[in-house]
């Protein structure tokens, strides 16, 4: 055979596939491999693109044996209300409780003689933190603090002249902390006091939750902000000063119909839930509304009461992908 005679065979081959193609996706469920048997992996599995049924193509479902939904962490449940997990985040940072600070000023003017405590230190009400001779005296006396806590500021050093407008320690009880958030103006109406808050600062520090207890009343002019504060317990010591944060204002939503997002899935372009139908699980598009931490509205294409897959939904659209190669094929 020619090569032109070789090349003329194969185009027309094309051309009837191309053709037949049609067909072959909307024949018998029973889709014969090249061998002429079925697919035994598919059985195994548990889990193959077959028609849905009227009107429904053989691509769009899949069918899974009861059993294997437990073994592969498909869960299903029935549509229904709910709230959405919605939130506004905001900015933060973590500062000494002001209620529990003390601030260790000298009692007399003179010159610093000791000093037994630095930035860090832990300390115990009534310890001594310096050792001050009086000016006028020579006679010395002692700095102590008034609380248990730990020294975050030291203003004198060993020799140092002081006098009672400079002051000497601040030590903090971190036991608690205040945690201050920027509310900016958009999001005024969305933080009230009593609302519940989830602070972060990163994979390394566990968050922590918390209420607003506090809203500033005025808006500071060059940031155009209020304040929301947060009281936090700090027992393990993991909030520091001065720690940048980022918290979630928790403002739930009802909705006639809310699903987790991990029942979302994005096929052919369009979001998607998949459905229980008696012949098998379907995609079904939906219109999404508010958006939460884990859950979202639906607005359209899922009715309460249906069944649907709210997890592992990932495997479903798989099986899908796997179903449109072997046409393309």
């Amino acid at each position: 055979m020619t090569t032109r005679a070789f090349k003329r065979r194969r185009a027309l081959a094309l051309l009837l596939a191309l053709v037949l193609l049609p067909a072959c996706r909307t024949g018998d469920e029973a889709k014969p491999s090249p061998d002429g048997a079925h697919d035994e992996a598919s059985h195994e599995n548990g889990t193959e693109g077959e028609h849905a049924g009227e009107g429904e193509p053989a691509e769009d479902l899949v069918r899974v044996a009861p059993a294997q939904l437990e073994r592969l962490g498909i869960a299903v449940q029935e549509a229904r209300p709910g709230a959405v997990d919605s939130f506004t985040e905001l900015p933060g940072e973590v500062r000494a409780n002001g209620d529990n600070l003390a601030h260790v000023v000298p009692r007399y003017p003179g010159i610093v003689r000791e000093v037994r405590k630095t930035v860090g230190d832990s300390v115990r009400a009534g310890e001594v933190l310096a050792v001050i001779e009086s000016s006028e005296s020579l006679a010395t006396y002692q700095l102590t603090t008034a609380i248990d806590g730990v020294v975050i500021d030291k203003h004198l050093t060993r020799g140092e002249a002081i006098d009672r407008e400079k002051g000497a320690f601040v030590v903090a009880d971190l036991t608690n902390v205040w945690v201050d958030l920027a509310v900016y103006q958009k999001d005024l109406d969305n933080v009230s006091r009593g609302q519940a808050v989830r602070i972060s600062a990163g994979k390394e520090v566990p968050p922590a939750d918390g209420t607003i207890s506090y809203i500033t009343p005025t808006v500071d002019a060059p940031t155009r902000t209020a304040t929301a504060r947060v009281v936090l317990a700090n027992g393990d010591g993991r909030w520091r000063p001065g720690m940048f944060v980022t918290a979630r204002v928790l403002a739930p939503v009802q909705a006639s119909l809310v699903v987790p997002l991990s029942a979302i899935q994005t096929f052919e372009g369009s979001p998607v839930v998949f459905v229980e139908t008696p012949n098998g699980f379907v995609p079904r598009p939906v219109t999404l509304g508010v958006r939460g931490e884990t859950q979202v509205a639906v607005l359209s294409g899922l009715e309460p009461g249906e069944r649907y897959v709210t997890s592992k939904s990932f495997l479903l659209k798989a099986e899908l992908g796997k179903g449109e190669a072997e046409h393309e094929h």
